[in-house]
This record gives C-alpha cells, sequence and structure tokens, in this order.
C-alpha cells in the first residue's frame, strides 16, 4: 500500500469528502490561503475556491458559532480551531447548542458539524497551546470525541465524522502530523466507536488514545523483550467508547493500565477504570494502573515539558506492576 502522512491522510479525507458531498465546506483561521497553520488543507483552495474554503478572523467564537449556524441549515462545514486551547471561547456554540439540537427537537434536527483542532505537547508551545481537551468535553452528551493515532485511521475516521449526523469533535495531536503509515486504495470508512487492538497480547491491557497509541506500542515491545505479554489497545474515540472490546481484553488479561497525556486527575482514565471496576471487577488480579500527566500546567521549559509527558518508561513501570501484583 501507498505511504502518506497523518496530515495528508486528513487532506486526503477533506479532498474526497468536498468532491463528493458539495455541502462540506471548510472554515477556519489560515486554513485557505496558508493552507492551514500544520499544512493540512494545503492545495484546496486551488481546487475547491473560496467559497468552499475561506479565512476567518481570529474568533473561535465566530468560527464555531458559523459552523453550527451552518449545519442547522444542511450544510456539512467542516470548522478548524488552530489549538485545541481555545475550544474554551467556543463552549457556548458547541455545548449549549450544536451538543444539544438532536436532543431538543425530538430528531428532527441536529447539527452536523466536524471540529478539527490540534492538541497535545511536546511541541515547547507552553501552557496555551499545548493541552490535552478530550476530558473537557467527554461529560457532554450529543458530542462525538474522535482521537486518531495512525494516518490510516485518521483518514477514514474524518470521513466517517463528515458524514455524522451530529457534531464531531475530530481531535489531531501535533505529533503525529509527520507520522507515515500505509494507507488503503480507494474508498474507505473506519467505524466511529469501535476500538482497535493495535497489539495482541493476554498479560496485561494497555489502553491508549491518540499520540500515547505509539508510546504504549513502544513499551509493549520492551516488555516481550522481558517476556511479559501486553495487549494494546486503541481506543480511536472516547465518545463513543467502546466498553465492550476493553472488558474482553481486561477478561482475558486481568491486568489493566490506562495511558493518557491530559493529568491523570478528572483525566478519562478514570472513566474507563469506572466501566471496568463495575463490568469486570471480578477478573482484576491487579489494582488499576493510570498514566498520565501530573497535576500541573503544560511547562514551556524543554527539560520540565519532557518530564511532563508520559513516556514509555512510564507505561513500561505501570504495566510491570500490575504484572508483579496480585490481588490483595
Amino acid at each position: 500500500m501507498r505511504e502518506l502522512t497523518y496530515r495528508e491522510a486528513i487532506g486526503e479525507a477533506l479532498r474526497e469528502e468536498m468532491r463528493r458531498d458539495a455541502r462540506v465546506f471548510i472554515l477556519g483561521e489560515d486554513v485557505a490561503e496558508a493552507g492551514g497553520s500544520f499544512k493540512v488543507t494545503e492545495g484546496l483552495l486551488a481546487e475547491f475556491g473560496p467559497e468552499r474554503i475561506f479565512d476567518t478572523p481570529l474568533s473561535e467564537s465566530a468560527i464555531v458559532g458559523a459552523a453550527v449556524g451552518a449545519s442547522l441549515m444542511g450544510m456539512r462545514p467542516v470548522a478548524e480551531v488552530m489549538f485545541a486551547d481555545f475550544t474554551t471561547i467556543a463552549m457556548d456554540a458547541l455545548v449549549n447548542h450544536a451538543a444539544k439540537m438532536h436532543y431538543m427537537y425530538g430528531g428532527e434536527l441536529s447539527a452536523p458539524l466536524v471540529l478539527r483542532m490540534a492538541y497535545g505537547g511536546g511541541m515547547r508551545f507552553a501552557a496555551h497551546h499545548s493541552q490535552t481537551v478530550e476530558s473537557w468535553l467527554a461529560n457532554v452528551p450529543g458530542l462525538t470525541i474522535v482521537m486518531p493515532s495512525t494516518p490510516s485511521d485518521a483518514k477514514g475516521l474524518l470521513k466517517a465524522a463528515v458524514r455524522t449526523p451530529n457534531p464531531v469533535i475530530f481531535l489531531e495531536h501535533k505529533l503525529l502530523y509527520n507520522q507515515k503509515g500505509e494507507i488503503p486504495e480507494g474508498e474507505y470508512i473506519v467505524p466511529i466507536g469501535k476500538a482497535d487492538i493495535k497489539r495482541p497480547g493476554d498479560g496485561v491491557t494497555i489502553v491508549a488514545s491518540g499520540l500515547m497509541v505509539g508510546r504504549a506500542l513502544g513499551a509493549a515491545r520492551t516488555l516481550a523483550g522481558e517476556g511479559l505479554s501486553a495487549e494494546v489497545i486503541d481506543l480511536r474515540s472516547i465518545q463513543p467508547l467502546d466498553e465492550e472490546t476493553i472488558l474482553d481484553s481486561v477478561e482475558k488479561t486481568g491486568r489493566l493500565v490506562i495511558v493518557h497525556e491530559a493529568p491523570v486527575r478528572g483525566g478519562f482514565g478514570g472513566e474507563i477504570a469506572a466501566v471496568v471496576a463495575n463490568k469486570a471487577f471480578g477478573f482484576l488480579d491487579a489494582s488499576i494502573q493510570r498514566v498520565g500527566a501530573p497535576w500541573t500546567p503544560v511547562p514551556f521549559s524543554p527539560p520540565l515539558e519532557d518530564v511532563y509527558l508520559p513516556k514509555e518508561e512510564d507505561i513500561i513501570k505501570a504495566a510491570q506492576t500490575v504484572l508483579g501484583a496480585g490481588v490483595t
């Protein structure tokens, strides 16, 4: 199969969906002339023109508000908020309007929009441009939240997101944009709400999303060299959450490590732990371990940011802890 970067895969998905459906259009800061701050939408202006992809003022509330309004009028907007940190400025339109339309109107009206946002640390962008935000939005019924970890998944999930009849938050980790991966030829869709077992194993279940999937796989390879078998589950979406895949794996392994980049306290890993504790407690042979960032803003200092972000060694240590422990 051909290889594309994560960035190119997302751009290809947008191009294909815009060709397929004339209702699809793109709006956001610098998405047209500049091709996006991370060059994801490069080349789309030349093909589709300024009526299908256009730059907006530097106002996240205007971007998301316009997308909500357009979606209610039958369009399929793909809005880009340059940094996920600034979704806070658009929370009213997103949380109090887009997310609730389907419910408030008894299914007769919905807001089929996609909100693309770059998230995560590792690029020395400091506290206001480096946060991992999925848990901020996970408590809002009506929002679908997608976090692809590979180019193939990014393309297939974005195409699915554009076709979803309700609002989708599509989170793209900044450190993944240059990652290359194989892309299937022709049309394909990755279903939203179905996790993927990226590496099978029977000793411990490691659940991760986004950038942390690659680090979980690296940890699993190191553990394999020690004779320890880890199964790595890529959530792909956290709302909806594929509980069945997680529970089936935990019933097999008896041990669970949950990894995300956001701070451990209040992070979505707590929800996963609760699901397993409620539905698979009798299968657990050790306490659940969570790996995430400490309770502090993302540092600007490179050495401090490196310490802040979860690493393969942290996942390995957590896995070794549960593999060496029994129920007490």
